[in-house]
């Protein structure tokens, strides 16, 4: 693999950042997956992970994409369910989050810019 390329397993790489494939963390820098442009997280959870807290942003545009599973996401703009498989949600800059699996959930991410303290 070279600079301009990469070829990986989403679980793997994750592991080595909370789930996270592309963004600006990614290391070295001249990996090809090391961008301010995007960030991209593969989410494996257990049935009862969740994230209690709100998770604030004033940055960033997030979706969130339910591979399988059954998933909540809660927003200060109210909550959805998200059951099929294609079910998503889309929020934008200063909406908060959290989150809970109601059931064994694989889930994808995709938020932009990737800002740093994320």
């Amino acid at each position: 693999m070279g600079a301009n390329w990469y070829s990986g397993n989403a679980n793997d790489d994750g592991s080595k950042n909370r789930g996270w494939l592309l963004g600006h963390f990614i290391d070295p820098a001249a990996d090809v997956r090391s961008t301010k442009d995007v960030e991209v997280k593969w989410g494996i959870h257990s049935a009862g992970d969740k994230r209690a807290q709100w998770t604030q942003d004033d940055e960033r545009t997030t979706l969130l994409l339910l591979v399988d599973g059954k998933f909540r996401i809660d927003l200060t703009e109210g909550s959805v369910v998200m059951n099929r498989q294609g079910d998503y949600v889309m929020w934008g800059p200063g909406i908060d989050h959290s989150w809970e699996a109601v059931e064994a959930s694989t889930v994808i991410t995709v938020r932009w810019p990737s800002a740093t303290g994320s």
